[in-house]
């Protein structure tokens, strides 16, 4: 590709982020104070279900990249979720900001709480990564381009506005400030270097617009079931 095609091909993915779930009613309303201790709670508790299958995800897209540098890089998303021992990583952290907003352990890795729109969402999220080409499953992880300001966005919010919860349980959040910039990188150099047909850049494009359409699917399904 020429620089001028690169740069629109990117220009169209961070598009995408006029679909991103910031602007969904439920993500506004937490960001501006307004959520209540149980909304917030079933927010954490369905979030963690997305969490613990990241890993799956990534390691999905692993399983069909035939690139080895591609996925020596990509590994590093499944340790930094998973740890790279027991009692670290990012589900461990959002293990911890559950029983910093007022859940059991128990409750949330028995995922007593998720709803269906949630687990359906989800699970749609995987299923993708194993069964399409992995460079889609790679462009559909490019919402991290827009989450960097997101995460900042949030911390700010829950610190102003929901005191009670311990600043402990937001260390997933600040961690994320740095990896999620170093990973959207990254899967931008892999989708610009091997989507280079104008059929592989319309796909790449439609899988961030379907990473963002579950994204929001999961808000909607938690405004839903804990709507005041």
């Amino acid at each position: 590709m020429t620089t001028t095609e690169t740069d629109g091909f990117i220009d169209e993915l961070r598009a995408q982020s006029q679909r991103y779930h910031d602007q969904h009613p439920f993500h506004v309303a937490m960001n501006a104070g307004e959520l209540n201790r149980r909304q917030l709670q079933g927010w954490v508790a369905n979030r963690f279900y997305y969490q613990e299958n990241i890993p799956r995800k990534d390691a999905a897209i692993m399983a069909n990249c035939p690139h080895p540098a591609v996925r020596r890089r990509w590994i590093r998303r499944i340790l930094d979720q998973d740890g790279t021992a027991d009692g670290g990583g990012g589900i461990e952290a959002w293990l911890r900001l559950a029983e910093a907003v007022g859940l059991s352990r128990e409750e949330v890795l028995g995922e007593r709480h998720v709803v269906p729109g949630v687990r359906f969402a989800v699970d749609a999220y995987v299923t993708f990564a194993r069964t399409r080409p992995w460079v889609e499953a790679v462009a559909s992880s490019l919402t991290e381009l827009f989450a960097p300001d997101l995460m900042a966005e949030r911390l700010g919010a829950f610190e102003r506005y929901y005191p009670w919860i311990d600043a402990d349980g937001l260390a997933y959040f600040r961690s994320r400030l740095q990896q999620a910039p170093r990973d959207s990188q990254h899967a931008l150099e892999v989708v610009t270097e091997y989507c280079r047909t104008p059929e592989q850049k319309v796909s790449a494009v439609a899988a961030l617009t379907f990473k963002c359409d579950v994204l929001w699917s999961m808000l909607d399904g938690i405004g839903r079931a804990y709507a005041d």
